[in-house]
Parts: structure tokens; sequence; C-alpha cells
């Protein structure tokens, strides 16, 4: 008798067998909003009202704005006390009273980037931005039942949703914010044009609270993208970018000759999301890096964080005597050939030599100049974009001309400290194709006083090679940076004297 009631209670509820899929979720949250015809046809955004802090009841306007693809802004001001943020499809700033303006790097710029464009699209392309969805289990907010969804994007940073179980509409957001993060609570829907809004709104930021109580909400309303660019400050003195890159480029090989006495560990962990929404490490490589007339020489001498075997690292370091004695026969036959042309000038092999960000950005438009301090350091910042009347040559041209982003230089030795580049199209043929969306950001710190070499670097992408795809997500850490003149050839760099 129990058995069968038992079964008729499981027959008649199916929710104690299994939770709703977050992707049933979600569907169910786009009917309750208005439709996800209706919510994708959103392609602007901006709403306005007033904020006040709880904690001392300080208060003022708010208004924020979003654009499609990826373009976000939000200000507000608390009795006199101003603040805003910007993410402008190429880099993210922030500015308030206090601490003025900067640009935002590491986790609070991929966080910021991070919220930019799900303010855009919310959940709706979240496979084409190879979002991860995961479900978050059942739960309780502000006394009412709750289902909820985690969003991991391809980087790592992951925004949790949590949904009405009675009306589908969202409840609350948690939104990752550089070493904290943000909760979010929504209220008081109503209806604007096809799509339900929330004109309450409750946010926490660390300590502090704040409450929004929204007095318009416009749809695809006409925002100039100045409104998202980086601040102009009138007094700030501006360099002359083509200047820059003069100097930067004639101090390339000053760089290169620096180069060929340093040696450095390359240790690159490849990452995929899990099942849970959780960034996890697969496996992990470590390489040492060298220099041999300007063609970077990689030594493999880790796997998953174990040395090789000595079979192993023999047949490694006789690839490694191979590669040097290719690159001194390519070195040949091209004095070679240019003695004939009363042209003795060495160019290292494109596949391994060291990339010229001034040549680089050949291709780009460079706007936003800014001076500002990175790491105790002045900096010139300025952001890029792709210059559709230029004609690139090399490969790294082809790339850097599809992309937007940020670069970081030292004002006083001219070298770049901090790069970030985000693919904004297909780049590729028929065989080979990186798609839309990849993005790329390195980080170097100054070793010696002499040089900037790399410190991290975090690497996204996908690519379709024929009729498969391949997806990388690498994070690389660099380190143990030794000073010596390596002798490539005879195999002697696994212990070089550090500095």
């Amino acid at each position: 008798m129990k058995l069968k009631l038992l079964l008729f209670l499981i027959f008649l509820c199916p929710a104690f067998v299994s939770a709703q899929s977050p992707g049933k979720i979600l569907s169910l949250a786009n009917k309750a909003l208005g439709g996800e015809k209706a919510l994708k046809a959103i392609r602007a955004r901006e709403i306005s009202g007033r904020i006040t802090r709880l904690s001392d009841g300080a208060g003022g306007t708010y208004r924020s704005f979003a654009q499609n693809l990826n373009l976000y802004g939000e200000t507000y001001d608390l009795n006199g006390f101003e603040s805003s943020a910007g993410y402008n499809g190429k880099s993210g700033w922030t500015r308030d009273s206090k601490n003025g303006l900067r640009t935002l790097t590491g986790e609070a710029s991929r966080d910021f980037q991070t919220e930019a464009l799900y303010r855009n699209s919310r959940w709706l392309n979240a496979k084409a931005e190879k979002t991860k969805i995961s479900a978050g289990g059942k739960m309780t907010v502000n006394g009412k039942a709750a289902n909820s969804v985690n969003l991991t994007t391809a980087k790592g940073a992951q925004i949790k949703l949590y949904f009405d179980a009675a009306t589908n509409l969202l409840l609350r957001e948690e939104i990752p914010n550089g070493a904290g993060g943000k909760i979010i609570d929504y209220g008081d829907y109503r209806k604007i044009g096809n799509v339900l809004e929330a004109f309450s709104i409750v946010s926490k930021i660390g300590e502090e609270t704040f409450e929004i109580r929204l007095d318009e909400v416009k749809h695809n309303p006409n925002i100039a993208k100045t409104v998202f660019d980086f601040p102009r400050i009138s007094s700030e003195p501006l360099p002359d970018i083509k200047v820059l890159l003069d100097e930067i480029r004639a101090n390339a090989e000053k760089i290169d000759q620096i180069l060929e006495n340093y040696s450095y560990k390359e240790t690159r962990i490849d990452r995929e999301i899990n099942r849970a929404g959780n960034l996890i490490e697969k496996s992990s490589e470590t390489v040492l890096l060298s220099f041999y007339k300007g063609n970077r020489i990689r030594r493999q001498i880790e796997k998953n964080g174990k040395p090789l075997s000595e079979s192993d690292q023999a047949k490694e370091d006789r690839a490694v005597e191979k590669q040097v004695a290719e690159i001194e026969e390519k070195i040949a036959k091209k004095e070679k050939r240019e003695a004939q042309t009363n042209n003795s000038a060495r160019t290292p092999d494109e596949e391994n030599k060291r990339i010229s960000l001034a040549d680089a950005l050949k291709g780009s438009l460079l706007i936003n100049p800014r001076r500002e301090r990175f790491r105790g350091r002045d900096v010139i910042v300025f952001d890029y974009e792709p210059n559709p009347q230029f004609k690139p040559q090399t490969r790294m041209e082809k790339l850097f001309a599809l992309c937007n982003g940020a670069v970081w230089v030292d004002a006083e030795s001219k070298q770049v400290v901090r790069l970030e580049a985000f693919l904004m199209q297909n780049a590729g043929n028929f065989i080979g194709k990186v798609k839309r969306g990849a993005s790329f950001s390195l980080e170097n710190e100054l070793i010696n006083d002499e040089i900037w070499l790399p410190s991290r670097a975090d690497v996204n992408l996908s690519v379709k090679i024929l009729f498969a795809g391949i997806n990388i997500n690498n994070l690389i850490k660099y380190g143990d940076y030794s000073k010596s003149k390596v002798e490539i050839k005879d195999a002697t760099v696994d212990n070089p004297q550090k500095p």
C-alpha cells in the first residue's frame, strides 16, 4: 500500500524526481518577461531614476545605458559624490570624485566586460558567447522559492541568477566585481512595450546597500557611442601616438638584443568549464623560453607539473638543436641573397620572432590616449579599433586589423606593459577559421630595470578546422627569469644561473 501511494505521488509530482533543467528555467523566464523574440528585439536600453544609500540616506540620480553588442555605462551621484563606469568595446573604465579616472585591469576588467555583455543580451546569446549554463539548485530569495542558474564565461567569470519559482521572473543576480561581488534584487515589474521591466532595484556592493527606484525605462533609444568612451580630461597632456609607436619600433631592436641573454619559464594551463559551471584545469605544460638571433626557442621541461623522463627530455633537447640548426640555415640563405643586393639586415623567422606591437597595430585606429599609473609606473594607455582603409600584409597585421582592444605603454622605457585584444569578426578561410569573440590579454613585469617580460596571459578562442571545432582556453604563467648567456645549441639551459 505504501509503495502504491509513493508511486502515485511521484506520478503527480514529477518535480520530486528531477528538478527543472537550467535551459527550461531560462525558457520559462523568457516567456514570463515577454518572449524571446521581444527580448532579442531590444538592441539598446536606457534606465533612469533615483538612488539612495541606505546606510546614511544619501541620494541622487541614477542612470545606466546599454547598446548592442557590449557597450555599457552606469552613472550616479550621492549628495554630490559622483561615480561612473563604462565599457566601450575596447576597455573598461571607472571614475569617481575620490579616486579619479582609471582604466580597469585584471579581474575588475574581466568582470566588467562580462557584465557589459550580460546587460545587453542577458542569457540569450550564451551559446554563441561560449558561456556555460548550469543548474544552481533550489533556494529561497527574500521569502520566495527560487530556481537558480549559473552562467560561466570562458574566462571563468560566473553570474548567478535566481528566478521566482511561481512567476519565473528574475528575483536576484549575483555579479562578479573584481575582488568582491554585487548582489542585485529586482521587483515591481511593469510592462514596457512587450517586455516586463523591474522598477525596483536593491544593489548590495561590499558593505553598502543601495536602493534604486526607476522613473523611466527606454527600449532602443538613440545612444551616441561617445557616451561609452573614456572621458576626456582637458588638462591632461596627451601623447602623440604616432611618435610613441615610432619610439616603440625604434626600441624593438635594442630589446631583442637584451632578450638574447634572457630565459624564463612558461607554464600553459589548459582549462575547461565543467558541468557544475566551474573553471577547472585539465592539463599543463611547462617550457623554458630562450631567444636566439631574434627567434624564440621553446624547450619543454614539464608535463602536468612533473619533469619529463630522461628519454623524453633527450628527444626535446634534440628537437631544440634541430630548430637552432634550421634557424642558422635560414639566416645563411637570407644573408647570401641579401648580400647580392647590398642589404645585410637579418630578419628572424616569422614563425618564432618576437611580436612587434608597433608593426601589429599598423592596421588600427588609435584612440582615447590617456596617462595613468600602473603597478607604480607612469603609463600611456590607448584604445585601438580596425582601420577599414588599411590593407594588411603579414599574418599578425591581418589578425590585429580585425581586433578591438587597449594597450598600456611604460612612459619611460617605451615598452608594452599590458595588452588586451578582442576579435571582432571571424578570421581565416574555409580550411581554418578563428571565430569572432576570441580574446587575448597579456601582462608584463619589469625585470632588472631594463626589460618588460611576460608575467601572465589569458587566451580564449574557438577554431573551426574543416568540419571540426576546437575550443582553446589557456591561462599562461611566466616566471623564473634568468639572465645569462644561454648556449642553446649545446642544450645547457636546464639550470641557468638566476640574477
